[in-house]
């Protein structure tokens, strides 16, 4: 590893190759699992020879995996934010996840089933926040404020209902 700072994700004994297999097949560009490592001796969570680490890169970031067992569970604290560039990618990724044993949650957010938690935001909906109008951007965050995933076309119809009342 020559990355001076690789978020570490803690999984139950076992899953942390799954888990890194399943974000690598999401598509992201630059993902891979880079190597999968042994624990040279007995540790708390498992023998020696057991997985005790996986090294992966998800869209160029590099992540490390670790197998530490079920003492420290994730939560909303922590998420990954994936930017899609349309709806047909937040269609996709949503799907992957949500359709891969994951939950959803609101306002784009949802959980793998490990999980980890996903933020799921078309760039669509981050460009809102440099709107000119407040009042487009008031409606389009209030419409994303009611989504599971979310509707690119309904923040556009929010936001163009509410500038047609001003």
């Amino acid at each position: 590893m020559t990355d001076k700072i690789i978020p570490c994700l803690w999984y139950d004994l076992g899953q942390a190759r799954l888990a890194a297999e399943f974000y690598v097949s999401l598509g992201l560009p630059d993902s891979h699992v880079d190597r999968v490592v042994d624990s040279p001796a007995d540790n708390p969570s498992a023998p020696a020879g057991s997985e005790l680490m996986v090294e992966f890169t998800l869209a160029g970031r590099r992540y490390l995996g670790l197998n530490g067992g079920p003492i420290f569970p994730h939560t909303e604290a922590v998420s990954f934010v994936i930017v899609t560039e349309d709806q047909a990618e937040t269609d996709r990724l949503w799907g992957a996840i949500v359709g891969n044993g994951g939950k959803e949650s609101d306002c784009g957010w949802c959980k793998d089933r490990w999980g980890v938690n996903w933020q799921i935001t078309p760039r669509r909906l981050l460009a809102f926040y440099d709107d000119p109008d407040p009042t487009r951007t008031r409606a389009a965050f209030e419409a994303m404020m009611t989504m599971k995933k979310i509707d690119i076309a309904a923040l556009d119809a929010a936001a163009d209902a509410a500038q047609s009342k001003v």
